[in-house]
């Protein structure tokens, strides 16, 4: 029975690396931002993920009240977790308190899932979320959850901040070892829980992750700045830096994966051993994103294009040359590796309209070789995004924002959606719609519908949908401080109507942003279909003298693209010359 435990573990690893690859996050610190908030984001990229923005209302709980546990990758049921007698409002992946959570997973050594496991980790995230006061206690229930209910996961990558603190915590299981309890008439793991560390990012610091394990070496518990597991009743202490599993290098030993002396030992190249593909797919998205604000990180490039592997590893964080505002957030939510050479918009498969999206697969053979297509931070599967902007002068319900879109990053809208609020918007809630369910008015939808417009020719209608997603975030940019404003005076006086406020202007700036995005596709239906383009000024069409037909224009393929085709079909399209 434990070898079918264990190539079931095996084969789920197998069947999530799949879908692996998936979502990119970024840290800011205090001291690295504009405005001294701490920042992180996410996006939950996955080829069956629905965009939607969770709300789970808080407060207290009745008696018997449990969280249900679900594993995301399938929807399998898993424990029923019993609820505290007070818990936190959420919405999205940040609570009332301030405290936000983000992932990436990493996957790592695929025979460590444990398949008797009680949590995932998205449930991890959002129990985590209703009970967590600050980062530090979400470190902490997410240790003592593994610990009682078991992992059952791949390795993930975790991004934890408050508005004073930002940490990585990065996790996977232990595997199964499967014995019979014949009083429960049930299997159980006799290595029930997990190995992990986390590590605070310096003040004025920031970091990244994505979809490979990050943290390399790290003090022990020799280390006045460290504390294992054994010691979670110190997490508080302001001069603890660094929290791992008690059992971190003694389980690697176990199992043979770790023979060297203990101030050797690195989590990631133990648990999550880098090769092309974690460098290529996961470590150039970080590298692209560091290069940005700092100009050392040049230096690196071969190493996160899977060059050389065994040179020098990039840093778990830097210290950006500028500060970092939420709008620099959203800018790197779009990056698909411009101004680099592997800039997807600039090869043969970008297309004729510079397109940087490729379909999936990301490897494929040709003649007993295998190539891939480049992974970059802008994709087409995304669920969801956000930045979630954290502010210590403020108010909770007021200081926290999530910043949230739904679809592809790059072609999304970031509405302000404050951790007060006391719904999502219609056009973002659960329920309206689904990924087997259209719905007219779910943003989900709306926004698919103009991406998928705008896939077919992107450069020549991109600017469109610059126009109107620069007119929306802008609005929201110079809106936010004026609310914050209000808002803050209407708390002193009355928290109540002060929630109600920011509710009101939250779920109205997300229905007005999918109306207008409605409004957009439709504008883009009638100036680009058939492949021709409609002149228009200031969105206005223009017609011929009489004002019944428009000027219409037919956009020419470039000279390079026209080459190609001679090239590869020869006289086949020649038009004979006349006599």
């Amino acid at each position: 029975m434990k070898k079918l435990f264990f190539s079931f573990g095996l084969v789920m690893a197998l069947l999530f690396a799949g879908q692996a690859f998936s979502c990119t996050s970024y840290l800011v610190t205090p001291g690295a931002s504009v405005d001294g908030s701490s920042m992180i984001s996410y996006a939950a990229d996955s080829h069956i993920r629905f965009g939607e923005l969770y709300y789970r209302p808080g407060g207290p709980q009745p008696e018997g009240a449990y969280f249900q546990a679900y594993y995301r990758g399938s929807h399998k049921p898993l424990a029923k977790i019993p609820q505290p007698e007070y818990t936190y409002t959420v919405v999205g992946f940040m609570n009332e308190k301030q405290v936000a959570i983000g992932e990436t997973t990493f996957g790592g050594r695929s025979e460590l899932f444990d398949t008797l496991g009680g949590i995932d980790y998205s449930s991890l995230m959002m129990v985590s979320m209703q009970r967590a006061a600050t980062a530090r206690d979400a470190i902490r229930i997410i240790s003592e959850l593994v610990d009682e209910y078991g992992y059952y996961s791949p390795g993930e990558s975790f991004s934890i901040a408050d508005p004073n603190e930002v940490w990585i915590m990065e996790i996977i299981g232990k595997g199964t070892d499967a014995v019979f309890d014949p009083e429960k008439g049930e299997y159980y793991n006799t290595r029930k829980g997990a190995v992990w560390v986390a590590k605070r990012i310096p003040d004025g610091y920031i970091s990244a992750h994505a979809n490979h394990a990050r943290i390399t070496g790290f003090p022990l518990e020799d280390d006045p700045s460290s504390i294992s597991s054994k010691n979670l009743d110190r997490i508080h202490d302001p001069e603890i830096s660094v929290v791992f599993a008690h059992d971190v290098i003694s389980f690697a030993r176990d199992q043979g994966y770790f023979e060297g002396a203990e101030h050797e030992f690195s989590f990631s190249d133990v648990y999550a051993p880098l090769n092309f593909a974690a460098a290529r797919f996961c470590e150039a998205r970080v590298w692209s994103m560091f290069r940005d604000v700092d100009q050392s990180m040049e230096r690196y490039m071969d190493y996160a294009m899977g060059h050389d592997l065994e040179g020098e590893r990039m840093p778990l964080y830097i210290k950006p040359e500028r500060k970092l505002s939420v709008q620099d957030l959203i800018d790197f939510k779009r990056d698909y590796l411009q101004g680099t050479e592997y800039d997807m918009t600039r090869d043969i498969g970008a297309g004729p309209w510079g397109k940087p999206y490729r379909w999936r697969p990301l490897t494929w053979e040709l003649d007993g070789k295998t190539y891939i297509h480049e992974r970059t931070t802008a994709t087409q599967q995304t669920g969801f995004s956000y930045i979630a902007q954290l502010r210590k002068d403020y108010p909770d319900p007021i200081g926290g924002i999530t910043w949230f879109g739904v679809d592809d990053a790059n072609l999304t809208v970031y509405v302000p959606m404050y951790a007060g609020i006391r719904r999502a918007p219609d056009a973002y809630a659960e329920g309206n719609g689904s990924i087997l369910e259209y719905s007219d008015d779910a943003a989900f939808w709306i926004f698919n519908k103009v991406a998928h417009f705008v896939y077919l020719r992107y450069s020549i209608k991109l600017p469109d949908v610059r126009k109107v997603q620069n007119e929306l975030e802008s609005k929201f940019m110079a809106f936010v401080p004026a609310v914050d404003i209000a808002a803050k005076e209407l708390y002193e006086n009355d928290p109540e109507l002060a929630r109600d406020f920011i509710t009101d202007f939250s779920v109205k700036m997300g229905n007005y942003t999918t109306e207008r995005w409605e409004e957009l596709f439709r504008f883009l239906m009638v100036k680009y279909i058939d492949g021709n383009i409609k002149k228009e000024k200031d969105g206005e069409f223009l017609t011929n003298e009489y004002g019944k037909y428009p000027i219409v224009e037919h956009p020419e393929y470039p000279e390079w693209w026209l080459r190609l085709i001679v090239e590869t079909t020869g006289d086949k399209f020649l038009m004979p010359e006349e006599d």
